[in-house]
């Protein structure tokens, strides 16, 4: 009888086991990070290409000093994402600020990651910029930039080689172009899908919903006019908002933290603070302004400060005389999306971001220009009339460029049948005598396109001359045509 007895209960036993089972294997687990995988290119060589890059970063556009209010709550957010990171995987992560209106962040290899103040007032609240921050943090984390970087088997020398080339020359704007080559921000859709379920891992660790990062896309998507340059920068995969939703569906349930009264006092303060557009930032740029402003002020980290200081010094030319950058009479065409213009045949071109440069070489430096031509494109729907355009363009222009004031009325000027606005600037020449620097005349053209879009045009020379150029820089801009 025991025996009889025996058989069941030990069945009955073996059957709760195997009906406990299926219940175990269906219970969620926590994610976890992947492995990030390696690449030819070392931890070492992704840090100082970074390093290189942000060297850059801090030359070309206004950074908050990391002292700030403002900063110092997106650091203290960045090491509570970056604690949720296995140590064998992290990197040395730094978060900044940039003084940007438009929506954007970048992250740069080796762990610099950028954020624009129009990013931080555009998130609703703490939950979506940690989102912006993870996603960020996960194109270092899976070394997207430099598996694109040695993609084609290109070696770290060729590839600083190719950064040294795109940042060489001031003019040109070595940031965009460095950008623009892909070396750095280019993702592709397939990296953005990948940056979005590991930044949903972050997020989740770190106590945040995840779907506040589709989120955050889904309202810049619905933004009307042209798209933020976060878009731009960062291709959309596809349905985010579904493809996370998917990534999360089988993690365990867990309460999540939306907001902060932190970030609200930062996103507030983010408001007050002085932000520039796109083009004041390049046309500082060219000037060497932001680098001077970021010495100064001491934004500029110890570890970039030798790189940036020879940036942060006035800009200035050996004297030049008129016999060597004096126009030939021959003149070349160019043509441009939306415009053409001719120039003399013996200036150069350079291209930097939404402009044109077109200068002898004997007359501009790495980051100035002291005869020749910038001509500029913008667009506007919402302008309101030429003149008052062409205020806010002084003004800007003011702002930027200390030193540098108008001369005269704005008046009106024919550029090919379409009425422009012409006003005389007045300001310092980067060419210098006795250590002083030269008068400069800078004779702004403003032209109206179609659609809310402007053309500007800076003609540059020192005041002493000016006159014998205008008949050429006259040439220049009854040449012009719009498209």
């Amino acid at each position: 009888m025991r025996k009889t007895l025996f058989v069941p209960s030990r069945l009955a036993l073996m059957l709760a086991v195997v009906a406990v089972v299926p219940v175990l294997a269906v219970t969620p687990a926590v994610p976890q990070l992947p492995n990030p995988g390696s690449v030819s290119m070392s931890r070492e060589d992704q840090e100082r290409l970074g390093l290189k890059a942000m060297g850059e970063v801090y030359k070309q556009m206004p950074v908050l000093p990391d002292s700030t209010p403002i900063t110092q709550y997106v650091q203290q957010l960045g090491r509570k994402l970056v604690a949720q990171i296995p140590q064998q995987y992290t990197w040395p992560y730094q978060f900044h600020v940039i003084e940007q209106k438009e929506i954007n962040a970048f992250a740069l290899p080796g762990g610099p990651i950028f954020i624009n103040i129009g990013t931080i007032t555009a998130a609703q609240d703490e939950a979506q910029l940690a989102g912006v921050m993870s996603h960020e943090m996960s194109h270092v984390y899976m070394q997207h930039s430099a598996k694109a970087a040695t993609s084609n088997k290109r070696t770290i020398t060729e590839v600083l080689g190719a950064a040294a080339g795109a940042l060489g020359g001031r003019v040109l704007g070595g940031l965009g172009q460095l950008l623009a080559g892909g070396l750095i921000l280019r993702y592709s859709r397939a990296d953005e899908s990948q940056a979005d379920a590991v930044g949903a891992i972050i997020m989740y660790k770190a106590g945040y919903d995840p779907i506040e990062l589709a989120n955050f896309f889904e309202t810049l998507n619905k933004q009307g006019g042209n798209p933020p340059q976060f878009l731009s920068d960062h291709p959309n995969p596809g349905n985010r908002t579904a493809a996370i939703d998917k990534e999360v569906k089988n993690w365990p349930a867990k309460s999540f933290s939306h907001d902060s009264e932190s970030f609200q006092t930062a996103r507030k303060q983010a408001g007050t603070i002085k932000a520039y557009d796109a083009q004041e930032i390049a046309d500082g740029a060219k000037r060497g302004i932001w680098a001077r402003q970021n010495m100064q002020g001491g934004a500029v980290p110890a570890s970039i400060q030798q790189d940036v200081s020879s940036t942060a010094e006035e800009p200035t030319l050996e004297d030049v005389s008129l016999e060597q950058i004096r126009p030939s009479t021959q003149f070349t065409e160019l043509q441009q999306d939306g415009f053409s213009i001719s120039y003399p045949a013996n200036w150069s071109t350079a291209s930097g971001q939404n402009s044109i440069t077109i200068a002898p070489r004997a007359g501009v430096s790495r980051n100035a220009v002291a005869y020749g031509v910038i001509v500029s494109a913008a667009r506007d729907p919402n302008a309101g009339s030429l003149d008052q355009v062409a205020q806010d363009l002084i003004q800007n222009l003011e702002q930027l460029n200390p030193g540098l004031h108008q001369n005269g009325p704005i008046r009106s000027v024919d550029v090919n049948g379409s009425s422009g606005r012409s006003v005389d600037l007045l300001s310092n020449s980067p060419i210098r005598q006795n250590g002083k620097p030269l008068p400069e005349r800078d004779w702004l053209v403003l032209v109206p396109g179609s659609g809310g879009t402007f053309l500007d045009l800076i003609l540059i020379a020192p005041e002493r001359d000016f006159s014998a150029l205008q008949p050429t820089y006259r040439k220049m801009i009854d040449s012009l045509r719009l498209q």
